[in-house]
């Protein structure tokens, strides 16, 4: 009997329902259409975040060879969900962050905040200002990004501590 781990699991009884509820819905050719592309390799998944911390030839070799890889995450443990954006973010590389958008990566609050777009994340805190206590991949603060962003991201520094934030991070998922 061959072992299924808990992601395989998960990812098989998605597909499963989501067949079963597309079926009266869908027609044969569409229904095999939706369920018809394989996953993204796991360690491809591992490689692509965790080079992008620092090996950006190696991230967009990867990118170049799954380009549906770019806005992949992993999950480090307890939840601690990494983009390669997100890794670029807290590391504080802004021309790989940029490399990454103009390819289409998602933007976050927390790699915006690391790029000092404040006329966008102000905004955003001053309507939800309970987004200033999230926590971004290993529990780094908007702080922390911020101070990651230099220059361009002073501003935001300013803000974020005017609005009393504090912690640069915070050690939420369990090591």
């Amino acid at each position: 009997m061959k072992h299924v781990n808990r992601r395989t699991f998960l990812g098989t009884a998605a597909t499963l329902s989501a067949t079963a509820l597309a079926s009266p819905v869908f027609g044969k050719n569409q229904l095999s259409a939706l369920t018809a592309v394989d996953p993204l390799p796991a360690a491809a998944v591992q490689e692509f975040v965790k080079v992008s911390h620092s090996d950006f030839d190696r991230a967009k070799a990867i990118l170049a060879e799954y380009p549906h890889i770019l806005n992949a995450a992993w999950d480090w443990g307890d939840g601690d969900f990494e983009t390669a954006i997100g890794a670029a973010g807290h590391m504080g590389h802004r021309d790989f962050a940029l490399f990454l958008l103009e390819n289409g990566a998602r933007a976050d609050i927390f790699v915006l905040t690391m790029l000092g777009e404040t006329s966008l994340v102000q905004p955003v805190l001053e309507k939800y200002p309970n987004l200033l206590r999230s926590l971004g991949p290993h529990g780094f603060t908007l702080l922390h990004h911020a101070e990651k962003g230099g220059e361009p991201a002073l501003p935001l520094l300013e803000f974020l501590q005017k609005m009393g934030l504090e912690d640069k991070h915070v050690q939420y998922f369990a090591k």
